[in-house]
């Protein structure tokens, strides 16, 4: 069976609409989805949309969607302290988005639990312990390993840090950082996600770039005319650092 994989989506439904089309023309059968739906970026409430719509994926919810949907002056404050183009992103989010929106990002679970083909499969968004933790390329083992403490998964998918990875455990556990649809980190802009093929009891990952129409995602998203909307803009055709 054919599995994709997707996180860190963002609003993007230009990036959205060209991973689902690449993942229909390689015949997934399931869809995974690890969160970071809507915050920060062009069409938020088509990108909820679009995956409340949807009856065979399993979603779960990101750190930015628990701020959404959890929304206070203290929550803006805090993101604000570090990151003020997201608090302004955020507080223009939280006046775009419908309640029952919300609503639906507020009922994700954090977490999920799958068996596909015998293998214990885990979903996460930053890791076992944190919704915002990072698992990064070239981190040592023994740190990721820390991570895991108490999880029995075969397999684990996490996102959040908008940059794929991979890690195989001194336990034979599996970790995937399946990257970003919406926004990616990485030296190509391209759209991330993963396909994972289970046979056997076993599996194979192989990480997708996807290109799509960057330049409407980057106009939209400037459109929007909060403080900073024009840096998110920017960070779609250039990415530099996924926190400004």
């Amino acid at each position: 069976m054919k599995v994709a994989v997707l996180s860190d989506i963002h609003g993007n439904f230009q990036a959205l609409e060209s991973v689902v089309e690449d993942l229909k023309l390689n015949q997934c059968e399931k869809i995974l989805c690890l969160g970071d739906l809507a915050m920060a970026g062009p069409q938020p409430r088509m990108v909820i949309d679009y995956i409340r719509q949807q009856p065979n994926w399993d979603v779960i919810q990101g750190n930015t969607d628990k701020l959404i949907a959890d929304f206070s002056p203290e929550v803006y404050e805090n993101v604000k302290k570090t990151f003020p183009v997201m608090a302004n992103a955020l507080a223009d989010d939280v006046i775009f988005i419908e309640d029952e929106k919300k609503e639906y990002l507020r009922n994700l679970p954090p977490q999920k639990e799958i068996i596909i083909d015998g293998v214990k499969v885990l979903l996460v968004h930053g890791s076992p312990r944190r919704n915002n933790e990072d698992i990064l390329p070239n981190m040592p083992v023994k740190d990721v390993e820390d991570m895991l403490i108490g999880t029995d998964a075969d397999l684990i998918f996490c996102g959040h840090t908008h940059i794929p990875a991979g890690y195989q455990t001194n336990k034979k556990q599996t970790v995937v950082n399946v990257g970003s649809v919406g926004r990616p980190m990485t030296s190509d802009p391209k759209s991330c996600y993963v396909i994972a093929d289970f046979q056997d009891g076993g599996f194979s990952i192989e990480h997708r770039f996807v290109d799509y129409d960057r330049e409407t995602a980057a106009k939209i998203v400037s459109a929007r005319n909060f403080e900073g909307a024009d840096k998110l803009a920017e960070m779609i055709l250039n990415p530099k650092s996924r926190h400004i």
